[in-house]
């Protein structure tokens, strides 16, 4: 729509500038040092929702960090539409990896590089910019709700207390989402479904000290080295996950999924290229982008134990450490999974060492039926923009509330995510193209245009 493009296009660096703003408050909600950047920053998102022409906006405490809510109706009788995100970021470790600062962001060849910069700052900011746009022409045909929480890098472990609690608050017709990723700005694609997820800690204790390696070692085992070989065991030689039952749930994908998947462009050597790695990894009888969607996995996101100071320390430790985390597909379970690895890692323990393994957190996978009204507005709301049809894919992420959200509210989710793969989330650099960013403020508001089509 004309008026909007001509709006945007008028405030297009105001938009850009008060993103970065929010992208210079540390908000790291793993680190107790950043309570008060959380606060700090939700009464932001809160400032810029009223700003946007939201009628009503508060910061609900948690347990653990803010919550913000904010809504715009225009006509009780009218569809509503919840937007979620987060404000929350992963820290920025390893700090000497990053060409500048994570808080402090730069723009550099188009692109914005801070952390949370795609996720899921620069992404849930597209839709507050969204609503300024429409309420600004008087255009707006939804009523909007906004749930930005701060703890979704942490697992959200508040979020499902307060939808429970708070049903008639977020009560709409369809939640939206831009956390995912696209294909490319030329292939744009929509995610219809995210991977659920269990993460567990796992402590191996061997001796009561550590130990002197000349004097002990040799004669008492070591747990880095036992902790090493039972992850090792997790998988075999197809790199097939060899814990018993861990299939037993997952939902196949049809010949015909795989086939729809495969039409997604794919370069096995780009994507080589740019990791800088010489070979891929992964199950054997799957490819790349099959393992990264439709498959379970199991991967070490930590691992650690004994000396690693600078210089040399010659000790056989006491313990070793790792954190495990398994993307889950549809059918499968969180809480089964979780219980079945802590027992699986207790049961293959050796006699040399004890194991201690507890849950951290975790969360269902989630579908979206692409034959729903709520996926065809996104995917004419794409095509609006793009001039083509969006290919649906499946992403390899996790958001924990996607099945919560549907069970506790009764509607669809729709991913609308705008941000690259390439993008370096969690990692060192993470970057969001500025022409995605506005690439999704003009295409939001035909999301809202045609959804309202679907259900009037």
């Amino acid at each position: 729509m004309q008026v909007w493009n001509n709006y945007q296009t008028e405030n297009k660096d105001r938009f850009l500038n008060e993103l970065l703003d929010l992208l210079r408050i540390p908000s790291v909600s793993a680190r107790t040092e950043h309570k008060d950047d959380m606060v700090t920053c939700a009464e932001a998102v809160k400032a810029r929702l009223l700003e946007a022409g939201a009628d009503k906006v508060e910061i609900y405490p948690t347990e653990g960090h803010p919550l913000v809510y904010g809504e715009k109706i225009i006509d009780p009788t009218k569809p509503t539409v919840l937007v979620y995100g987060h404000y929350d970021v992963q820290h920025a470790d390893p700090l000497e990896l990053w060409n500048s600062g994570p808080f402090d962001p730069l723009i550099k060849d188009g692109k914005i590089y801070a952390r949370g910069s795609c996720d899921d700052k620069g992404q849930f900011y597209m839709h507050v910019k969204a609503l300024e746009t429409m309420v600004k022409t008087n255009t707006l045909t939804t009523n909007i709700k906004f749930c930005i929480e701060g703890e979704e890098e942490v697992g959200s472990p508040n979020l499902g207390k307060f939808v429970k609690t708070h049903k008639e608050l977020l009560k709409a017709d369809v939640i939206l989402i831009s956390d995912t990723a696209m294909i490319s700005l030329d292939t744009p694609s929509i995610d219809i479904g995210v991977r659920g997820l269990s993460y567990i800690e796992i402590e191996v204790t061997g001796p009561n000290r550590d130990l002197h390696s000349g004097v002990y070692g040799g004669a008492v085992a070591n747990p880095i080295t036992i902790l090493s070989k039972m992850i090792a065991s997790c998988h075999d030689e197809n790199n097939h996950i060899t814990i018993p039952g861990f299939y037993d749930d997952v939902l196949s994908s049809t010949d015909a999924e795989r086939k729809k998947m495969a039409e997604a462009p794919f370069d096995e050597n780009e994507f080589k290229t740019d990791l800088g790695i010489q070979q891929l990894w992964g199950e054997k009888g799957y490819s790349t982008n099959e393992r990264t969607g439709i498959r379970p996995t199991l991967e070490v996101n930590g691992i650690w134990g004994g000396y690693t100071g600078e210089g040399a320390k010659t000790v056989l430790p006491s313990k070793a450490f790792a954190k495990i985390s398994c993307r889950l597909v549809p059918n499968q379970s969180s809480e089964k999974i979780t219980s079945m690895i802590l027992a699986h890692f207790k049961k293959i323990a050796p006699a040399f060492v004890t194991v201690n393994a507890f849950e951290h957190h975790g969360g269902e996978p989630y579908i979206t039926p692409i034959d729903s009204h709520e996926y065809q507005s996104a995917a004419k709301a794409i095509a609006a923009t793009f001039g083509k049809d969006p290919i649906p894919v499946r992403g390899g992420g996790s958001i924990p509330i996607c099945a919560l959200f549907e069970k506790e509210l009764n509607v669809k989710i729709v991913f609308m995510g705008f941000g690259l793969d390439s993008d370096n989330l969690h990692s060192p650099n993470e970057k969001y193209d500025i022409v995605n960013f506005y690439k999704g403020i003009e295409t939001i508001p035909y999301f809202h245009q045609f959804f309202a089509e679907k259900k009037s």
